[in-house]
């Protein structure tokens, strides 16, 4: 499996709290991860590096390969991470109230587990198209799916950064958790909102259908960021089967 990462300060924050990084365990199971921290001085710098650094070095623990396996194991420690979260956030008073969402994704031989809190996404570029796999926990997503929006309102919408779910915010939290089938020669792409608030899904679409290494559309893909206003920290990661593209 190869991959791609790359994350930057974008043109407007003074200090990147996106974390992002790749794992591998015991059994050689993969582990990709990307979070969004919030929270003011250093509060989403420390919160996102600790879900990504926690959660990772922990999975490289594991010897775990059953995707049921990997669903129950990624809830345990996601709760685990957001008591740990509260509390060091309840210890330091420039820590207090912060918090990250995350995405992440786990490649067995022939499936792929998605899970995410927050609006941190996934997605997967095949045969040209572009398909979001994770849910957002988002105020306007969840108008869409009541429908009291449309997708097409839900794109400007005014409340549009109202997330309803974080890591290290509440006392519960309820990841997102969905299972498919690994496609061969398909792109997988994590990222923080700082792309996707940026990059149309159609731009996206268009860098990776493009015959360059995964690397070279990370850089892109930041860069189109930044071309359309860098408000936010921003982060690419990719993964791609053998016949899907290079590293």
């Amino acid at each position: 499996m190869d991959y791609a990462l790359l994350t930057d300060v974008g043109k407007l924050r003074e200090n990147n709290q996106d974390y992002v990084n790749v794992f591998k365990n015991q059994k050689g199971i993969i582990f990709g991860i990307v979070a969004d921290g919030m929270g003011g001085h250093r509060g989403g710098d420390v919160a996102s590096d600790m879900a990504v650094s926690h959660l990772g070095h922990t999975f490289e623990e594991t010897n775990i390969s059953d995707v049921e396996d990997l669903r129950e194991w990624i809830i345990k420690e996601i709760s685990k991470e957001n008591d740990r979260i509260i509390s060091v956030s309840n210890q330091f008073d420039d820590l207090n109230g912060m918090g990250t969402t995350m995405v992440g994704v786990f490649f067995t031989s022939d499936k792929m587990m998605v899970v995410n809190v927050g609006d941190s996404r996934c997605y997967i570029f095949h045969q040209g198209k572009l398909e979001q796999l994770s849910v957002d926990h988002s105020l306007v997503h969840e108008l869409v799916e009541t429908g009291q929006i449309s997708p097409e309102e839900a794109e400007n919408h005014p409340q549009k950064n109202i997330i309803t779910q974080t890591l290290g915010v509440s006392q519960t939290v309820q990841p997102r958790i969905k299972n498919f089938d690994l496609i061969d020669g398909a792109i997988i792409l994590l990222c923080s909102d700082g792309l996707t608030n940026m990059v149309s899904d159609a731009e996206i679409a268009d860098v990776l259908g493009r015959d360059i290494s995964l690397d070279e559309k990370c850089h892109i893909l930041i860069d189109k960021a930044n071309e359309g206003g860098g408000r936010d920290n921003i982060t690419a990661l990719l993964f791609a089967s053998e016949t899907g593209g290079n590293k």
